[in-house]
C-alpha cells in the first residue's frame, strides 16, 4: 500500500486577485525618477506576493492540500545587476514570518522550481554566478519562512551544448563550486528534450541528489521507453532525504503538441503510473500536478479518481492505493 499526496503549482484558479508573481520590469523601475520611491514600489509588490502566498496556503489547508510549489517570481528584480545594493530581505521579514507561523501550525511540504535560466552546467562564469545568486535568493526565502531548506528546489540539468556527455561532466565539475548549503537544497529532474531519466540518475547517484521523476517528460524523451526497471534506482536517490519521494505529473496537450501541458490530468495515465509503483518499497509519493488549470486540475483529478475501488481516501487531497 502506498500513500499519495497531491499538490499543485504556484497559484489558484479560485482565489481572486491572488497572484504571487506580480512584477515590475527594469524599464518600469527606471521611469520612477526617485530611486528610493522605485525601491519602495518593488518592496510593496514583493510584500503583496508574499501575502498572496499566505492566502494560497490557507486555501490549501481548507482543501487538505499539503503539498505546494511557490512561485519563483516572488521578488521582482531581486537579482538585477543595477540593484546590487537592494537588501530586499530586510523589508520582507513580517510577511515571511507570517508564512512561517502558519506553516508551523499547518505543516505542508513546500518548495520551489527556479526558472530555466538557472543553469548549473554552464561553462560561462557569468551565467553560473547568476544561477548561484538566484539559488541563494531561494535559500533566503526558505530561511525567512523557517522551512528546512534541504531538498526544496528542483532543477533541470541544463544545456547539452552539442556534447551531452561533456555537459554532464561539466555539471559534476561545477557542482564542486557550489556552496554545500545550496547543494543540499537541490533535486534534479529529467527533462523532455535533452537529459532523460538515465542521465538524471547518473548525476543523482554520483552526487547524492534526489531525482524527481517526471512521467510526462519521460514519455516525450527517453533512451528506453520502459522506465519501470529504473524506479528502484529513483527510490534509492531519496534514501538520505527526510522527505518522501516526489514526482511530477502532467498530461500532453494533444498528439501534435505532446510536450505542452494540458489543462487537466489524464486520470488513466496517472493510474498507469501509480499501479506500477505501488508496493511496500514506495511507502509514500508526493505528486506535483503541472497543469494549466492549477488547483482546478487537482480538484478534477480527485473527482476522476473516485471511481477507482483500489483507492482509499485519507482526506480531500491524499489517499492510499492498494
Amino acid at each position: 500500500m502506498t500513500i499519495v499526496r497531491l499538490g499543485y503549482v504556484a497559484m489558484s484558479m479560485n482565489l481572486q486577485n491572488c497572484s504571487p508573481s506580480q512584477t515590475m520590469t527594469f524599464a518600469q523601475f527606471s521611469k520612477i525618477k526617485n530611486r528610493e520611491a522605485a525601491i519602495a514600489k518593488l518592496e510593496k509588490i514583493a510584500r503583496s506576493n508574499l501575502e498572496n502566498c499566505l492566502r494560497l496556503l490557507k486555501h490549501n489547508e481548507a482543501n487538505d492540500i499539503r503539498f505546494f510549489r511557490f512561485s519563483s517570481k516572488l521578488i521582482p528584480l531581486a537579482n538585477h545587476e543595477e540593484l546590487k545594493d537592494w537588501d530586499y530581505m530586510s523589508e520582507l521579514g513580517e510577511p515571511l514570518k507570517n508564512i512561517a507561523e502558519f506553516l508551523a501550525i499547518h505543516p505542508m511540504r513546500v518548495g520551489f522550481h527556479p526558472d530555466h535560466f538557472v543553469v548549473l552546467n554552464s561553462q560561462q562564469p557569468d551565467i553560473f554566478k547568476m544561477s548561484l545568486k538566484t539559488l541563494r535568493m531561494h535559500e533566503h526565502l526558505l530561511k525567512g519562512m523557517e522551512v528546512n531548506s534541504e531538498h526544496r528546489c528542483v532543477l533541470h540539468i541544463g544545456g547539452a551544448y552539442d556534447n551531452k556527455e561533456k555537459a554532464l561532466e561539466q555539471f559534476i565539475h561545477n557542482w564542486g563550486l557550489i556552496p554545500v548549503s545550496i547543494q543540499k537544497m537541490l533535486m534534479l529532474e529529467n527533462d523532455d528534450t535533452t537529459f532523460h531519466v538515465n542521465d538524471a540518475l547518473y548525476l543523482c547517484e554520483k552526487l547524492g541528489v534526489p531525482q524527481i521523476f517526471d512521467y510526462h517528460h519521460h514519455l516525450a524523451y527517453y533512451e528506453d521507453l520502459s522506465w519501470e526497471h529504473q524506479w528502484e534506482r529513483v527510490l534509492n536517490t531519496w534514501k538520505e532525504s527526510s522527505l518522501p519521494v516526489k514526482m511530477h505529473i502532467s498530461s500532453p496537450k494533444n498528439e501534435k503538441e505532446f510536450r505542452a501541458h494540458s489543462d487537466y490530468i489524464d486520470v488513466s495515465m496517472f493510474m498507469e503510473f501509480l499501479n506500477t509503483v505501488k508496493d511496500d518499497n514506495t511507502k509514500q509519493i508526493d505528486c506535483m500536478i503541472e497543469a494549466k488549470q492549477k488547483d482546478n486540475a487537482l480538484f478534477q483529478l480527485v473527482k476522476d479518481l473516485k471511481k477507482y475501488p483500489e483507492i482509499e481516501w485519507i482526506d480531500k487531497a491524499s489517499f492510499k492505493i492498494k
